[in-house]
């Protein structure tokens, strides 16, 4: 076990690479238990939440979804949420490591609305499947397709008796779905979709595999790659977490005055580590005995064949092929910042 997102969670199961390929050639199967669910009911749930959070919210009916981000007043993230919309209310899908902030942050300007805001995390567990067989493994566990679901898109579909909603979602930039299970039926459910995912040649993978696949694809890790201590664009989630037709929301005038003038001092980057001592989050980037930056994830990539990761520097060095002193080797930057693919959370099935 080790500790991702504040949760211990399983790290590694039968050796990385071999996790990596699972995920990579048919189906990866792992555990998601790291979330915050709240509930969100009343008639001005829509209109509450698109003024507090980052994403469109009222363009949403049953059976969609969004991913935001909840800010405070100067523009920094507090918490990253998911919401889906089911007929009478939202779940909110965010992170147990900021639940208490995040809980507090919503309910703290229910005044007047017609909405309340309950936590349901205790109900729920999660897993995930992901990989160019997942969708066919899934279908063949559920009876229930993913092909018609838009992104971020949920429905409901039974697995060993217990009636579970499966969201399109990507953890790993691969085609995939998260399943949210009531807890009671937590075991059932795993050696079902196990069971399945061996059958396709697949199987579990730990967090180390998932880290490894997800730096690869570029996708960030709230409370690694980005907090409360920078603002969306240094972060690069300008594209995937932000909607800009919406209206206002709390830290909306930062987030546009950001992009109206189209500067920012640093941002996140991926760089390539020299280093034999895997630096740590929080390293130093250095360069002429001052540093510029900082690493926040790390891992070693199979697809790379090189030690990556992610870190945040200034302009003066993160320009692609700057090496700076990091720990006992080096960090060069490969891309600046680092790329986001279109398709972020919502791979297209390849089998």
């Amino acid at each position: 076990m080790g500790s991702y997102f504040g949760v211990a969670l399983p790290a590694e199961f039968d050796g990385i690479e071999t996790e990596w390929r699972r995920a990579r050639e048919s189906v990866a199967l792992f555990d998601t238990s790291y979330h915050a669910v709240f509930e969100l009911a009343g008639s001005d749930r829509a209109r509450y939440l698109n003024a507090i959070t980052s994403g469109d919210i009222r363009s949403l009916t049953a059976g969609h979804g969004v991913p935001g981000l909840l800010l405070n007043a100067q523009g920094h993230i507090l918490a990253e949420i998911d919401t889906l919309a089911l007929d009478d209310r939202f779940l909110l899908v965010s992170h147990a490591m900021a639940a208490t902030r995040t809980l507090e942050t919503l309910d703290r300007y229910i005044i007047m609305d017609d909405c309340t805001l309950s936590d349901v995390s205790g109900a729920w567990a999660s897993c995930a499947v992901e990989g160019p067989r997942a969708w066919a493994t899934l279908a063949q566990v559920t009876g229930a397709s993913l092909e018609g679901l838009p992104p971020f898109g949920h429905q409901d579909a039974p697995i060993a008796g217990t009636k579970c909603r499966i969201l399109r979602r990507a953890h790993c930039g691969l085609p995939g779905a998260e399943i949210f299970v009531p807890r009671e039926g937590v075991g059932s459910v795993w050696q079902k979709l196990q069971e399945a995912a061996r059958a396709s040649g697949g199987g579990p993978i730990g967090w180390e595999a998932v880290n490894a696949l997800r730096i690869e694809a570029g996708m960030r890790w709230f409370g690694a790659d980005f907090d409360d201590t920078v603002i969306p664009q240094e972060a690069g989630l300008e594209q995937t977490h932000i909607s800009y037709t919406k209206g206002c929301y709390t830290g909306q005038e930062i987030v546009e005055r950001v992009r109206s003038r189209g500067k920012l001092n640093r941002w996140l980057v991926l760089l390539e580590f020299s280093g034999q001592v895997p630096p740590a989050a929080g390293a130093k980037l250095e360069a002429e005995r001052k540093a510029w930056g900082h690493v926040t994830s790390y891992t070693f990539s199979p697809a790379r064949k090189a030690h990556t990761g992610f870190g945040y520097l200034r302009r003066e060095h993160n320009s692609p092929g700057d090496v700076l002193e990091c720990g006992d080797g080096t960090a060069r930057v490969l891309e600046s910042p680092a790329e986001v693919p279109k398709d972020y959370f919502q791979p297209t099935a390849c089998a």
